[in-house]
């Protein structure tokens, strides 16, 4: 009998002892091609529309002068700053203890908890805005009401100001923190923990030396994923820091689109915001690397609840109350409008009416549209992403091209870029020959797939890694091509991966405003644009109704996900 020895080639390369296939070649070239139009074009273009002259299209500097001309413009950029500090402070404060009492206690109610988290994440920014305007309202907000009411008193709540708009703001951003903190906890075991009880270590002590290091970097990941969305919005500092009189970095791009445009101004002043983006993950590389954040225990997985007593009633109210605050009264503040002939008439019979869901989904003359627009939009934008960051996501996990980190990096480059800035790079890009495509669907759909492209690559990475490279060498040796081991064994392994990415997407694709308004046009609105539309109308019945139908929609659809891919559906994994 003769033994056989086949060699395994881990980490082969293109230019190594793997053949090059014609699907491989495929594979190498629409990933590529996919990059080069989704991340570098529009951030060349970005870099090299702040440093050309409005004119000649030469070099110049002058851009950055006329960005930086006005004390006001600093301002902004120190007020956006603070911006992002008091919400990524006030969304620690509202995550971090939920995140713990439903990892580590004995709380109730979890499921309902985690259930209305969910539904949190789904609305818009710039709807909650709205919605807490209809609740804190100087005259007409239920607050502001009920206190004249019981009280006498005046106006008791002012959400029109810094700390109401970073108020509103980490309502709507704390779930980021809260579903990677939460996944974390739930990662670790927590017998080291129970064996520095035995000790003699206190809670706090056991917090504090064990528990905060261990979920360190996932807290610090969801603080810089929510400082960056809270110094990328538009919609939520529009209807409130304006009228406060309050300018914010996103609102002084918006001025530079109007008449006279200076689109060149506006690149050159969004580079900060690049910069501020880039520092602060190397902040956190650079903290996170400076010690070893892993438990070494080799079991992971078990937990001992750690029994809260009577207090676990306390905990559940307390996720209760800021629950409240981000989902319950928002809803039903937008109900109570949405069913409405006036919103100043209060609830009464006489003044309940289908007319608004009637207008807006059948009669009105651009909503439907809009309503089609984002579904068409958001679920291609999802498949484009999904199709290059899995593809990427194959080359670099299997290493089928150098310069694999290049690839990865790539891929990641939207995180690291605030929506509104992505979205004046794709304006540089595309609305100049050979590839004027502004006001077009195409760039929407470009823009929306750029946005979320590292959702997928995440996504279609981890998915790949848990296939065994064996498995692929088994059937390589056995004869198989590459097509048919990505048809027959990566994905039907990694198929509901792909779909749950695809669905985040979409998810995240229809309540996108601050890159599509500065991309759509008359032809291509969606539904965040109109809800934005609608507001400026003071149409607030209408808004309403569209925001409840934009949100019923939505929660449908992440139902839908977590009922076809179970428990792993958005990190929900460890749910009792």
């Amino acid at each position: 009998m003769h033994t056989v020895t086949v060699p395994r080639h881990r980490g082969r390369t293109l230019f190594g002892r793997l053949q090059v296939s014609p699907i491989l070649l495929l594979i190498i070239t629409v990933a590529l091609l996919g990059l080069v139009f989704l991340v570098c074009l529009p951030m060349y273009r970005l870099i090299a529309f702040s440093l050309s002259d409005v004119d000649t299209g030469s070099f110049t500097l002058g851009n950055y002068r006329e960005a930086f001309s006005h004390r006001r413009y600093f301002d902004a950029y120190l007020t956006t700053m603070l911006l992002g500090c008091t919400s990524v402070f006030l969304a620690a404060v509202w995550a971090l203890p939920m995140a713990w009492v439903i990892a580590r206690t004995n709380m109730p109610g979890k499921n309902l908890v985690y259930v209305l988290v969910l539904c949190t994440f789904v609305v818009p920014p710039y709807l909650g805005a709205i919605s807490w305007i209809l609740l804190a309202g100087e005259n007409a907000g239920w607050i502001n009401v009920i206190a004249q009411k019981l009280f006498g008193v005046g106006s008791v709540v002012n959400i029109f100001s810094f700390w109401g708009l970073s108020f509103v703001i980490s309502l709507y951003s704390f779930p980021f923190v809260f579903i990677m903190t939460r996944s974390a906890l739930f990662s670790i075991s927590s017998e080291i923990e129970e064996a520095a009880s035995i000790l003699g270590s206190g809670p706090l002590k056991t917090a504090r030396r064990i528990t905060l290091p261990l979920v360190l970097p996932a807290i610090l990941a969801g603080c810089i994923v929510t400082y960056l969305e809270a110094i990328s919005l538009y919609g939520s500092p529009s209807f409130l820091a304006l009228p406060a009189r309050l300018g914010v970095v996103t609102t002084q791009l918006w001025e530079f689109f109007n008449p006279p445009t200076r689109a060149e101004a506006a690149a050159a002043y969004s580079m900060p915001l690049v910069l501020m983006a880039i520092v602060l993950f190397l902040i956190q590389s650079w903290i996170t690397k400076r010690k070893s954040y892993v438990s070494v225990t080799g079991k992971g997985g078990r937990h001992q609840l750690i029994d809260l007593g009577a207090f676990r009633w306390v905990a559940f109210l307390y996720c209760l109350v800021v629950l409240s605050m981000s989902f319950i009264l928002p809803a039903l503040v937008l109900s109570q409008a949405a069913f409405s002939r006036a919103w100043g008439l209060g609830m009464s019979v006489a003044n309940f009416t289908f007319g608004n869901f009637k207008y807006v989904l059948f009669e009105h003359s651009t909503v439907p549209g809009a309503i089609l627009n984002t579904f068409v939009y958001s679920a291609l934008a999802g498949v484009l992403a999904v199709i290059i960051g899995g593809l990427c996501g194959t080359l670099v996990v299997r290493r089928l091209v150098p310069g694999a980190a290049l690839i990865a990096g790539l891929c990641m480059t939207p995180f690291v870029v605030p929506g509104i800035v992505l979205g004046i790079g794709f304006y540089a890009a595309y609305t100049t020959p050979p590839l004027n495509l502004y006001g077009t669907s195409l760039i929407l759909i470009f823009a929306f797939a750029a946005r979320f492209l590292p959702i997928a690559f995440l996504g279609s990475s981890a998915a790949i890694r848990s296939v065994n490279p064996e498995m692929e060498e088994a059937a390589q040796i056995l004869g198989a091509s590459r097509g048919l081991i990505i048809r027959k064994i990566l994905l039907p392994i990694t198929k509901a991966s792909l779909a749950s990415a695809w669905l985040l997407i979409f998810i995240s694709a229809t309540r996108e405003l601050s890159t599509a308004i500065f991309l759509s046009s008359s032809s291509t609105r969606v539904m965040s644009i109109m809800l934005f539309d609608l507001s400026e109308e003071g149409n607030l019945e209408y808004l309403s109704a569209l925001g409840i139908v934009m949100i019923a929609m939505t929660i449908a659809l992440i139902v839908v996900g977590k009922l076809s891919f179970g428990r792993e559906f958005l990190m929900g994994k460890g749910t009792s």
